[in-house]
């Protein structure tokens, strides 16, 4: 009620209440209090509640305190001033100044309460103090205790009044004087202190001091509140503040350290100038003198827990600072080191002590916060882990510490491998991922700080070789390209590397290699992944360093020969560089040389294979094969086993022995020194089970190359990458075969059926792998077969080894089966195409030459060291006794291949009856041997090559029933352009060689009619028919006798001039090319005619002039070939010593069928001039296989029975094979024009003269009146005779032509009846294939029959006057410059398409020495494709003897010419003698003066041989001066005339020149005929 009424009153306004009523309330309350003994309040504690409530409003405030003045007569004052606000005690005028009140106030609480009688300072209460220090000072050895102590420092603080905080501070000083107390001192505090933030304070304040310039931390400071913190007596986040520097400045200094370190490592790069070298050391010495900072509080602390075994609050700390910053202060890496050895210590003591190395004690932590030392590979999880980690590679400041945890990481990895229990393999496997991260994190940057520690790196490696190597690569990348980036130091370190490798390897030299490895060796201990890369670089710019750097490499570590591995594969793996060359035609510089250093440094050094080979293996599956040079090359070296298509025929002969005769005389380079190299090698291959993958994948890429590969890449490059591919499979064929037991090649290589179908291995390949292991089991079950007979005698042990191989060899001929089509075993038995495949040289002969070549090699080097006084007695017997042995192992080798070879014979005789099946002709089987086994194995291998073409010769010994040896040459050497041209180069080389063994053989044969007696004759394989049915012995006269033969030789020969020279004038490349390369490596055979010879000369002369400038490769191969040819000279034989030509009179017609491998051949032969060819007519090559193919089939029927065959006689096939032309083989003439294309059809075959020329050709006396018009083809050589009817009019040659030198001696023994006066006006577009020669033969029989009727219509351009004066001394090489004596009986009907641009230059100075042997056969029906331009005024004298088989010839003409050839042939005509021939000749001289040709009449050796023949003398010399005196004044008028005409034809080109006229159009009847 009363507090109710003086709300209401203080809550009234102001004026509504009196004084007195304010009065009158106030003794109300007053008698109410008095009244009231319940009532407890203190009116001294109701007002202030008034008070409060009143603040806010003013009206309310002045009723309050009028209320309160009221109060003052019964609330004493004392209350009033101690309850109320002082500024209502203002208001009240109880105080004077509320502000002065209130001062006072504090005055007198701060005197009661917080002033005290206590020192604080020394000086004030030193007895104190001093009493206090001795206190804590004295000697604590005895029964003090903490808690004594403290009762002395009570007594101390009351008795003197000292400072509580100050006594504090003066223990903590005390403590760090007598820091090894820590028991004490620790006890003491945690009895005196209550609060542990007072604590902190002091610390941060006694840190706080020494944070200013060149003041430095006492280290028992840090040690105290390390300490502090360790018991738990301070908090590290609160002492952590008061310590200098910030993190913030920490993280700064970090990133400047970095960029230093960049900046040295670049100006340690750049090339410096030796003033600025000199200006930057001052700048240096500069800041060295400049105020040290103040020491780094944070990592003093931090070194302190350390030493203490703190890990717990250490690790706060450094997690709070950049990656190993910490670390990187050597005193804090010490003590971080020495807390690691203290945990491993009892697990190293257990499992990683070496034997006899006992090691030093060490004293552990008693601290119960130390990390528990590890007892198992277990409890290094824990701790010792992550402050490895937290150490990272200032592990180097502690080299013991870093040689424990790699002898624990080896403990641990051998229990890792021997652990075979599922349940611990996953924690095994736990554990191998934290070793491998120490190892990357720790060690390996560790090592790189280290200064050549040649017995770390050696520990190191002791670990890492039980790591898998793809483990170790790992490593090793992380290293190179990771570690020394993340560390100011490493980043030093790697530029002082990079430095030092650039000064040693400027000076490193074969001389030098010596000391220049050892300092490589040094430098190699710490940091090889920088020294090795810098190295490779410098390998790959100049590879004359590959020699000197592999001998300096010597004092390397086996740790260091692993990184070089893995350096290696790293740099050849590099995306960045491009393995091509610019001209993406051939292989880059750099990884050649990478090639060859691997190859070196792998045989000399013992460094795993196994990272390489599966580089190589990954490569081949992704599909790039440019790496197999590297598998090559380390092959090569390592194995000894050199693959080169370049070998010596010695060389190639030792191939075919024995191992021991192939390592003595089969190599360029010596092989020694190679069975560690090739056992590591084999070892490798087979640990990591790659033999058969990496066989497996360079079969197949040998496709992919071309397929897969080839399609952007220049076909050149793909070639070599072919080649390559398959190279390296043949070396690594051959050294699986020669290094791998007979048990581990036979686990490895599947059967041959599953290589091929499965695997899809091309068949040559499968074939190459599956040999060695018929070869091996064949040997076996032999063995077996001897010794399980060996006390019965029955059976021979030939017969022995043929039961063995029908038992190892039944299943492949089963096997073999699915690999082709069921039609391919109609003509070939699975039998022999197996036996084919699975022998090799060694089988077929032993190379007795061989052998004696090597063994006469070792005595001599006997007799060389029996006479050299220089040789210790020693090492000369040592030596002797070496060559004895070895010379034991070569006659014993030869000994067992002789009669292997016996045996291999013997079962070849047995099987070959079964070889050929007689269901189809002997064409389609030799098709299908060819084509099947023949040509893909002999571009196989150089050994290969040469078993194929002695494989042919041994089935022809053999006597193989329905084995024709004559078509199967044939075939070999008739169609060799497509061969050549889709072979690659290496390929090119071994077909080269196989139709070189070919060659050899045909060869022997031709040279010796006893020796062709001795092994054809009577043989199968030479019978001149086809006939399904085996050979029975056969008829006389079906035998090819022995000058037949000399003639199918020339035919063959005549071919492959004739492919040459097309191959050669495609201007392909790889054509170009390959042919070179074959003709060089059948140089020792062929050419062995001289116009052939003569004619491959002027054409690889015209290769040399053209590729000189365009293709320097095609220029070498071609100026070699030139140079070789030109060598052979002397061995050539002109034509008629090569073969003897049959006199044309026993000649007959060949209209009758002809059977035999040549007979449809021959006639194609004959007129084809091997120059002529061109890109139209590239098929022409095919055309005489395919005739031959559709012969042989008209003559077997469809049911397999052969049909009646008509042998080829004596004359008839003498016929048939005299058609090879004879080529010009003098000086080749020149053309500077294109060779043009001809655009009309050969629709008819060319005729071949069988009788003599007749007429003398005569000599141009008019002047050409037309202007010539240049073609540009390069006109094709005549290399036949024409000598069908010209029934069109003949064009006119528009070169300049050259005058003959020699002297005609032979006379005409027709009359000519026609002078060709007019111009001619049709075109002849069929090129005459042949040019004669030879000695004309036969006799004329008939007269002329045409004449040339044309009018000329330029004008003429010279004048052709004179007779010849000179001898023929040689053979005709040029173009024909004389007169047509035949008769051409076809029309022109093409166009002119070219232009002729050169002039034809060269004379025919030779003498003919060819004969035509061959009768007529067709009609040129074809048009030529220039346009005629002059005038020919010469006479045709020829007559042809038969009439033309042309398939467009009308029935009138045939009869004509038969009738013509009945009256040629009757008995009553008889021929003019010479004299009347003579006197027809005189009579006819005022058409001016007549000059022999080359290809006219003969030459003056014709004639003379002629002349004898009829016993007539020769011409005098008188005559023969004369001749030459006109000719002589014919050659001046002849260039007199060229000069004229060289000057109108100016004239006209100036004025625009006349266009001659179109050809004439022409009947169908004309065309036909």
């Amino acid at each position: 009620m009363v507090l109710n009424d003086l709300v209401i009153y203080s809550s009234t306004p102001l004026g509504s209440l009196m004084t007195s009523s304010a009065c009158w309330l106030m003794s109300d309350i007053h008698l109410m209090l008095m009244l009231d003994q319940n009532w407890n309040m203190n009116p001294g504690l109701m007002i202030p509640d008034i008070e409060t409530s009143a603040m806010e409003e003013k009206h309310r405030r002045e009723n309050y305190t009028q209320l309160v003045g009221a109060c003052l007569m019964f609330v004493p004052e004392v209350i009033l001033k101690e309850r109320l606000d002082p500024d209502t005690l203002e208001s009240l005028g109880l105080i004077k100044q509320a502000h002065q009140f209130n001062q006072k106030i504090v005055k007198i609480k701060t005197k009661l309460f917080y002033k005290q009688q206590k020192f604080n300072l020394l000086r004030e209460e030193n007895e104190g103090y001093a009493k206090l220090i001795s206190e804590l000072g004295q000697d604590l050895s005895g029964n003090i205790t903490s808690h004594v102590v403290l009762e002395s420092i009570k007594s101390l603080i009351g008795c003197f009044n000292l400072d509580p905080n100050r006594v504090l501070d003066i223990i903590l000083e005390v403590y760090e004087g007598r820091s090894d107390q820590d028991h004490f001192f620790l006890s003491l505090i945690k009895s005196y202190m209550c609060e542990p933030l007072t604590l902190c304070h002091m610390l941060g304040f006694k840190f706080k001091f020494y944070q200013e310039p060149n003041e430095e931390t006492p280290r028992s400071l840090y040690h105290i509140a390390a300490a502090l913190l360790h018991h738990n007596l301070v908090e590290l986040e609160d002492l952590y503040v008061h310590l200098l520097p910030q993190d913030v400045s920490i993280v700064e200094e970090h990133k400047k350290e970095i960029q230093e370190a960049k900046q040295i490592a670049r100006k340690l790069v750049m090339v410096v100038v030796p003033s600025e070298k000199s200006e930057d050391k001052d700048k240096e010495k500069e800041e060295e003198k400049n105020d040290k900072p103040p020491d780094n509080q944070k990592l003093g602390l931090l070194e302190a827990l350390l030493r203490i075994g703190d890990w717990h609050h250490a690790q706060s700390i450094m997690d709070q600072m950049p990656s190993f910053y910490a670390t990187s202060h050597k005193a804090i890496a010490l003590a971080l080191c020495q807390l690691v050895h203290l945990t491993v210590d009892p697990l190293y003591r257990r499992a990683a002590v070496p034997k006899g190395a006992k090691g030093r004690v060490l004293r552990p932590l008693r601290s119960r916060r130390t990390p528990r030392p590890a007892e198992s590979f277990e409890d290094l999880r824990q701790d010792t882990f992550s402050m490895l980690c937290y150490l990272g590679p200032h592990l180097s400041h502690d080299p013991i510490l870093f040689a424990k945890v790699v002898r624990l990481g080896k403990a641990f990895m051998k229990e890792y491998l021997a652990e075979n229990r599922a349940e611990f393999k996953d924690k095994m496997e736990t554990l191998l991922s934290c070793f491998l991260s120490i190892a990357d994190q720790v060690l390996l940057p560790s090592l790189s700080l280290l200064e050549c520690n040649a017995c770390l790196s050696e520990e190191v490696w002791g670990l890492f070789k039980l790591f898998p190597y793809q483990h170790r690569y790992r490593l090793y990348g992380q290293w190179k390209n990771e570690t020394y980036s993340s560390h100011p130091l490493l980043v030093k370190v790697k530029a002082q590397t990079i430095d030092r490798a650039k000064y040693i390897m400027k000076r490193l030299t074969k001389e030098n290699v010596k000391p220049s490895g050892r300092q490589i060796g040094k430098l190699s201990h710490s940091n090889p992944t920088i020294l090795f890369d810098y190295i490779l670089s410098q390998i790959q710019w100049y590879d004359n360093l590959i020699g000197p750097v592999v001998d300096s490499l010597k004092y390397l570590t086996s740790l260091n020969y692993d990184l070089l591995a893995y350096c290696i594969i790293e740099a050849l793996a590099n995306p960045e560089k491009e393995k091509m060359k610019h001209d993406d035609t051939t292989i880059s510089s750099w990884l050649q040389s990478l090639a060859s250093l691997c190859g070196a440094v792998f045989r000399k050094y013992p460094i795993e294979l196994a990272g390489l080979l599966q580089y190589v293996t990954n490569q081949l599956k992704a599909g790039k094969s440019f790496d197999l040079l590297i598998l090559k090359e380390v092959v090569q070296k390592m194995a000894g086993i050199e693959i080169t298509d370049e070998m010596t025929s010695e060389q190639l002969e030792a191939m075919t022995g024995g191992e021991q005769l192939k390592a003595e005389g089969g190599y360029f380079g010596q092989i020694r020194n190679t069975k560690k190299s090739s056992q590591r090698l084999k070892d490798a291959l087979l640990d990591h089970e790659l033999a058969l993958p990496l066989c497996l994948l360079m079969a197949q890429q040998r496709n992919g190359v071309v397929f897969l590969e080839g399609g952007e890449k220049h076909l050149k490059l793909v070639g070599k990458l072919y080649d390559q591919c398959h190279d390296t499979l043949v070396q690594f064929g051959g050294f699986l075969a020669s290094n791998l037991s007979t048990e581990d090649y036979i686990k490895r290589v599947p059967s041959i059926d599953i290589l091929c179908n499965k695997f899809h291995t091309p068949h040559d390949a499968a074939f190459f792998l599956s040999r060695p292991m018929y070869a091996h089991q064949i040997l076996s079950r032999y063995d077996e077969l001897k010794k399980g007979e060996k006390g019965s005698r029955q059976q021979p042990k030939v017969h022995k080894y043929v039961a063995a191989c029908e038992q190892v060899m039944g299943p492949v001929h089963e096997a073999v089966v699915s690999l082709h089509p069921p039609r391919v075993w109609d003509d070939l038995r699975p039998q022999f195409y197996a036996t084919f495949w699975s022998l090799t040289m060694y089988d077929l002969a032993a190379p007795h030459t061989a052998y004696e070549r090597e063994v006469n090699k070792l005595k001599v080097q006997i007799k060389a060291i029996e006479d050299n006084p220089e040789i210790p007695v020693n090492k000369k017997k040592k030596e002797k006794e070496r060559c004895t042995a070895l010379q034991d192992k070569l006659l014993e080798e030869e000994r067992k291949q002789l009669e292997h070879v016996q045996r291999v014979l013997h079962r070849l005789k047995l099987e070959k009856d079964n070889w050929l099946l007689a269901k189809s002709t002997k064409n389609e089987t030799i098709t299908k041997f060819l084509q099947l086994c023949l040509f893909p194995r002999c571009i196989f291998s150089a050994i290969d090559a040469v078993y194929c073409a002695r494989f042919v010769e041994l089935v022809h010994q053999q006597k193989t029933p329905n084995f024709c040896t004559l078509l199967c040459y044939d075939r070999v050497f008739s169609a060799i352009i497509y061969t050549v041209a889709s072979c690659t180069e290496n390929e090119s080389r071994r077909y080269g060689r196989f139709l070189c063994c070919m060659l050899e053989t045909v060869t022997r044969w031709h040279s010796d009619r006893s020796i062709y007696e001795k092994e054809c004759a009577n043989y199968p394989g030479f019978l001149t028919i086809f006939r399904a049915t085996g050979f029975d012995g056969g008829n006389k006269a079906d035998q090819l006798d022995y000058e037949n033969f000399r003639h199918v030789v020339h035919k063959w020969h005549y071919m492959l001039t004739k492919a040459s020279v097309h191959c050669l004038e495609t201007g392909e490349y790889t054509h170009i090319r390959n042919v070179l390369i074959v003709l060089t490596k059948i140089l020792p055979c062929y050419p062995k005619v001289l116009n052939l010879g003569q004619a491959l000369e002027c054409r690889v002369h015209k290769i040399c002039l053209e590729e000189k400038e365009k293709r320097p490769d095609l220029y070498a191969l071609a100026m070699g070939y030139s140079g070789q040819l030109k060598g052979r000279k002397a061995h050539m034989v002109p034509e008629n010593e090569f073969h003897h030509k049959e006199q044309p009179a026993s000649r007959t017609a060949l209209g009758g069928q002809q059977n035999g491998p040549l007979a449809s051949k021959a006639p194609a032969s004959k007129t084809e001039d091997p120059g002529a060819e061109d890109g139209d007519k590239t098929a022409g090559t095919t055309k005489p296989v395919n005739k031959a193919n559709s012969t042989t089939t008209k003559v077997t029927t469809s049911n397999g029975n052969s049909a009646p065959n008509r042998s080829v006689g004596g004359t008839a096939l003498l016929t048939l094979l005299t058609g090879g032309p004879t080529l010009l083989t003098g000086e080749p003439t020149l053309l500077t024009g294109e060779p043009s294309v001809p655009t009309g059809e050969l629709t008819g075959e060319p005729s071949v003269p069988t009788g003599e020329l007749t007429g003398e050709p005569s000599v141009p006396t008019g002047e050409l009146t037309g202007e010539p018009t240049l073609l540009t083809g390069e006109p094709s050589v005549p290399t036949g005779e024409l000598t069908g009817e010209l029934t069109g009019e003949p064009s006119v040659p528009t070169g300049e032509p050259s005058v003959p030198t020699g002297e005609p001696t032979g006379e005409p023994t027709g009359e000519p009846t026609g002078l060709l006066t007019g111009e001619p006006t049709g075109l002849l577009t069929g090129e005459p294939t042949r040019l004669l020669t030879g000695k004309p033969t036969g006799k004329p029989t008939g007269e002329p029959t045409g004449v040339p009727t044309g009018v000329p219509t330029g004008e003429p351009t010279g004048v052709l006057t004179g007779e010849p004066t000179g001898e023929p001394t040689g053979v005709p090489t040029g173009e024909p410059t004389g007169l047509l004596t035949g008769l051409l009986t076809g029309e022109p009907t093409g166009e002119p398409t070219g232009v002729l641009t050169g002039v034809l230059t060269g004379v025919l100075t030779g003498e003919p020495t060819g004969e035509p042997t061959g009768e007529p056969t067709g009609v040129l029906t074809g048009e030529p494709t220039g346009e005629p331009t002059g005038v020919l005024t010469g006479v045709l004298t020829g007559e042809p003897t038969r009439a033309p088989r042309s398939t467009k010839a009308t029935k009138e003409d045939k009869e004509k010419s038969g009738k013509e050839k009945k009256k040629e042939k009757t008995p009553g005509s008889t021929p003019e003698t010479k004299g009347e021939r003579r006197d027809k000749r005189e009579e006819r001289g005022a058409g001016g003066k007549e000059e022999r040709t080359g290809g006219g009449g003969g030459g003056a050796a014709a004639k003379e041989e002629r002349a004898g023949r009829e016993g007539k003398e020769r011409t005098p010399k008188a005559e023969r001066d004369k001749l030459k005196e006109e000719k002589s004044s014919a050659k001046e008028e002849a260039k007199e005339a060229s000069r004229e005409s060289k000057s109108k034809e100016k004239e006209r080109g100036a004025t625009g020149g006349a266009k001659l006229p179109p050809p004439r159009p022409e009947s169908e009847t004309e065309r036909g005929g």
